[in-house]
């Protein structure tokens, strides 16, 4: 918004400074974000006089001028063809700076000495266009400085206003609200409105269809008008506000938009049929021209001004072509109404239309000011186009609106303040505002709001407003009364860091994928028709079709975090993610959100270097990985079962975990289809766990054994096994024999070929014994180790070697 000091003034007495009227305007609310002074610098600009005109000898469109400053006749070189000897101009003397840092200096064109120039109105700032240089009236005294001489020095205020604020979107407006804070009254403009002739009921007829959208519908007819430009002052005064002159009737109506804040239009009303004003929704797939040329789509929900055959106007938007104000027009119907924010801002925004007059309504106008407005407006086209107004007004107001009214509690709103503000200093303020206020209590006070502050419905809004008015300043700076609570995360988010810290200590990096997949994501895994992962949740509005489901598992995400690194070049990866999947429970409205622990490798086991070899990751390092999260959660008695994981696994090259009946996880090598479908070219090792689970397997803290001070003793068995006996089993056969002088078993050889029957492999055990109490002797040690052999061969019908 835009707003000029003198126009200001007209409306509030105000003498403050620039800079103080600057502070004022941003502590109420109104944000000063640029301030321009009209014709500050410019006193070397002065009221000439041109004595003498004749031609350039050397240039055929110039002209050689002797300019009479009132203290001495200057040779000045002019281009401009606008004015005659006698004319009284604005003279830039030698050392003038005009806008857009133009210094004049001493200088010879054509080899003609020019000491100056003769200004144009776009030169000086005045006009955004000019045919010619400025023609000033011939009353103006010699040598006085150009803005003085005409009053034109002023100063451009542009307020950055919030979208609640739509009252000051208005030079009455801001005005009321300095009024309001100095605590003055304002002084609305005049607008005494001549009638005569017969009723305007009997030259127009306005029809309301669709009250909901337009509540309020007023007109006025002005017959006889005459267009043409605008008064200098009033040219000046729409530029000094950024908008263009255009005719004196629009610019009327542009006038009072910018006075009063409310839009009006001007129909040509010879080129309405039958006088008639319909306003009701356009017809679905109507297309109708604007006054800027272009044809619009409608629809049924866009409101519009018809007459008694087609579409004359968008409502509160912009009008038509075939309703024009020409050159031509004499007779003129001036609407002034109110419309539904709504349903303004709806239309205005699906067609791709902001205008001054949209700006407004879809902010919420003022429905009290339609008919001031419209009076304004009337009375100005009376004087300045020679117009008649027609006796009375339609004013079309079925429901008319009713101010709100508000509780406000004064003890209230010194708490949330902190201020000490008596009822009747918080009603004087109230009043400044053009409140009226009612005490129904001690302390509790009805506030009627005026129709013009939209913005005002709650006790807050009111609160809002005393502190405005008070001024900021005046509250008491305090500190914060607060208490101090210890915010220790959970157990639950220490084991998510610990899980997080301790992927991190073991090389991986940790992404963070998007909690939505495309549905071919779950095709792409090769998943099958019964799989629980594909009831997935959908989302209602997808930002983008590859995100329009929540994720049932992390492995799409990571597959594309990885896809995307190894096109880039980053052939060594270590992912992980710790995030929930979103699983649909049947008969539930919301999903089981379980927390996942998923990871990805692929490449080199070892950094590329000299001295390193280029051994490629299997199966063994990523069930390391899971097996060194199993122990740091202190998680017993796991075990790995191939032969029943997933789908998009490669088959023998991946296996379960599991700890007693539950089910914590997958792991393995994927399959070369999965990989291919998400364009990977290298072997890719993924495990999944689901953490809930994990924690609910693990022991806790674990004790703190001391070692043994004793020497220790080892025994290695050889033997033939089944093919199809895991070498786990053995472990597990061993350590489940609870004989408290084994203190481990490890499985460290392996060995199928020669001299091995088919369908068996040799595998060598090393058992470790060590007692807690006194050094063992091989007489002690042997009839355990011969316990461990029988129990082998017992159990799993091993062969020793």
């Amino acid at each position: 918004m835009i707003v000029t000091y003198n126009w200001l003034k007209e409306f509030v007495e105000c003498d403050l400074s620039t800079q103080e009227l600057g502070d004022l305007l941003t502590m109420l609310g109104l944000e000063v974000e640029g301030v321009r002074e009209v014709g500050g610098g410019l006193d070397q600009v002065v009221v000439a006089v041109v004595e003498e005109r004749r031609k350039h000898p050397n240039a055929d469109k110039l002209s050689l001028c002797k300019v009479n400053n009132g203290r001495e006749i200057l040779d000045i070189v002019c281009g401009a063809q606008n004015f005659t000897a006698g004319d009284k101009v604005a003279l830039a003397q030698i050392g003038a700076v005009l806008p857009g840092d133009f210094k004049i200096k001493r200088s010879k064109i054509r080899g003609e000495e020019s000491c100056g120039m003769l200004c144009s109105e776009r030169e000086l700032g005045l006009s955004a266009e000019s045919e010619g240089i400025m023609i000033l009236p011939p009353d103006l005294p010699l040598g006085v400085p150009l803005f003085d001489a005409l009053g034109l020095k002023d100063i451009i205020f542009e307020i950055g206003l919030t979208p609640n604020r739509a009252d000051c979107l208005s030079i009455v407006g801001v005005a009321r609200e300095i009024a309001a804070k100095l605590g003055k009254r304002i002084t609305y403009p005049g607008h005494a409105v001549v009638e005569s002739g017969e009723p305007v009921t009997q030259k127009a007829t306005v029809i309301v269809e669709d009250p909901e959208l337009c509540p309020r519908y007023t007109a006025r007819s002005i017959s006889g008008c005459s267009i043409g430009p605008s008064p200098a002052w009033l040219v000046r005064r729409l530029e000094a506000v950024g908008m263009r002159s255009i005719n004196n009737v629009v610019d009327v109506t542009n006038y009072v938009l910018m006075e009063y804040g409310h839009p009006l239009h001007a129909f040509d009303a010879d080129l309405l049929e039958s006088g008639t004003i319909v306003v009701r929704r356009a017809m679905d797939g109507e297309v109708f021209t604007t006054l800027d040329g272009q044809q619009r789509a409608l629809t049924a929900g866009d409101l519009t001004i018809r007459d008694g055959a087609r579409s004359v106007a968008l409502a509160g938007i912009m009008g038509g072509e075939n309703s024009e104000i020409r050159d031509t027009t004499t007779n003129i119907l001036l609407e002034s109404a109110y419309f539904n924010p709504s349903a303004i801002r709806r239309t205005a925004k699906r067609l791709g239309i902001h205008t001054e007059s949209s700006h407004r309504f879809e902010r919420g106008a003022d429905v009290a000011i339609v008919t001031r407005a419209l009076d304004r407006a009337a009375a100005l086209l009376a004087e300045l186009a020679g117009g008649t107004v027609a006796a009375g007004i339609i004013d079309v107001y079925p429901a008319p609106v009713s101010q709100r009214t508000i509780r406000f509690r004064v003890d209230r709103c010194n708490a949330l303040l902190g201020v000490e503000l008596s009822a009747d200093e918080m009603k004087a303020l109230f009043h400044h505002l053009e409140f009226t206020t009612v005490t129904v209590e001690p302390g509790i006070i009805d506030v009627t709001v005026p129709t013009f502050r939209v913005d005002l419905e709650r006790e807050i809004d009111l609160v809002e407003e005393v502190a405005r008015l008070n001024g900021y300043g005046r509250i008491e700076t305090t500190m914060p009364r607060a208490r101090v609570f210890s915010d220790r995360p959970s157990q639950h988010q220490r084991m998510e860091r610990r899980g997080r810290d301790l992927m991190v200590g073991q090389g991986f990096n940790e992404v963070i994928t998007f909690s939505f997949m495309a549905p071919g994501a779950l095709d792409r895994m090769m998943l099958g028709p019964e799989d629980g992962r594909r009831s997935v949740v959908a989302l209602r509005n997808p930002l983008v079709d590859e995100q329009a489901v929540m994720r049932t598992t992390l492995l799409p995400g990571l597959l594309e975090a990885a896809s995307r690194n190894l096109n880039y070049r980053s052939l060594d990866l270590r992912l992980f993610e710790l995030r929930r999947v979103y699983l649909r429970v049947e008969g539930e409205q919301l999903p089981n959100e379980p927390l996942v622990l998923a990871g990805l490798m692929t490449g080199r086991r070892y950094p590329e270097g000299w001295n390193q070899e280029k051994h490629p990751l299997d199966f063994y390092d990523v069930k390391g990985v899971v097996e060194t999260v199993l122990d740091a959660f202190s998680v017993s008695g796991a075990t790995y079962s191939s032969g029943d994981a997933d789908v998009f696994y490669h088959p023998g090259k991946s296996c379960t975990v599991r700890c007693g009946d539950s089910m914590l996880g997958s792991l393995g090598e994927l399959h070369p289809d999965v990989q291919d479908n998400f364009g990977i070219d290298q072997p890719v090792f993924y495990f999944e766990l689901d953490f809930e689970r994990l924690l609910s397997a693990a022991r806790g803290a674990a004790a703190v054994v001391p070692p043994s001070r004793f020497p220790d003793t080892f025994r290695d068995i050889a033997m033939l096994v089944a093919d199809e006996t895991p070498a786990a089993d053995i472990v597990r056969c061993i350590s489940g024999l609870r004989i408290r002088e084994i203190e481990s078993a490890a499985v460290f050889d392996l060995y199928k070929g020669a001299h091995v029957p088919e369908g068996k492999k040799s595998i060598a055990v090393r058992v470790r014994y060590r007692s807690t109490e006194k050094t063992l002797s091989d007489d002690e040690v042997s009839p355990l180790h011969q316990k461990v052999i029988d129990s082998l061969i017992t159990k799993l019908k091993v062969t020793i070697r």
